[in-house]
């Protein structure tokens, strides 16, 4: 029997049958696009902060840096000099926080499991940036609505993931496999973030999504 969950993206009730395996079904939004996971299939706390304590993302790591140069150079073009930010979800290792430190930036680090200081979302920052994040979210309009409310005007918030092409593409995707990934987004998906926030986005890569928070109008 297919089941019909709402997006917890959009919230929208009209999801279909996208995919399923041997661990899982993924269901399609309508309305957003959202690729996502039903609740009752998510990891518990505990066995997913087990998967992450067995990654080593050293931030010494030469390779790391490239792939998150992938990120921070078009954000540093992008950004201001001292510009002050926020790593959302920086895991163990803020390698990102790191590299953008040394060139000149303040930034903030927070992560549920690592980083838990929450007193650092209620400050309110030029960028924020969640680098192989939001496909973990489990309500991920909840935090979507949090990020961009911390987001100064004009401020960006720049993700790193990886985006689903199409069913056949997706039957054979590496990243439906690790099982801590429960929200695949599309362009369309982000698409419908920017107009939902006002934002303007921009693709850069096949993995880079930056949104920009709108400035207010100006006075006339």
């Amino acid at each position: 029997m297919a089941e019909h969950v709402a997006c917890p993206l959009c919230f929208c009730t009209d999801t279909t049958p996208y995919f399923e395996n041997k661990h899982r079904p993924y269901l399609l939004c309508s309305a957003c696009r959202l690729v996502f996971v039903p609740p009752r299939f998510h990891l518990s706390s505990s066995a997913e902060k087990a998967e992450y304590d067995l990654h080593h993302n050293d931030p010494a790591d030469s390779g790391y840096r490239k792939f998150l140069s992938r990120l921070t150079d078009p954000l540093q073009e992008r950004i201001a000099a001292g510009s002050s930010g926020l790593d959302f979800g920086c895991g163990p290792g803020p390698a990102l926080a790191e590299m953008l430190t040394e060139a000149g930036h303040k930034v903030a680090l927070y992560d549920p499991y690592y980083q838990p200081d929450t007193s650092v979302l209620e400050q309110d920052y030029d960028f924020i940036c969640a680098t192989e994040v939001v496909e973990h979210l489990r309500t991920p309009a909840d935090e979507f609505r949090q990020l961009f409310s911390l987001l100064r005007p004009g401020g960006i918030l720049a993700i790193m993931t990886k985006l689903v092409r199409n069913q056949q593409a997706f039957a054979g995707w590496h990243y439906i496999r690790d099982l801590t990934h429960i929200c695949f987004y599309s362009r369309d998906s982000f698409r419908w973030l920017a107009q939902h926030y006002a934002a303007e986005v921009e693709f850069i890569g096949a993995d880079v999504i930056l949104l920009r928070n709108p400035l207010p109008p100006q006075k006339v």
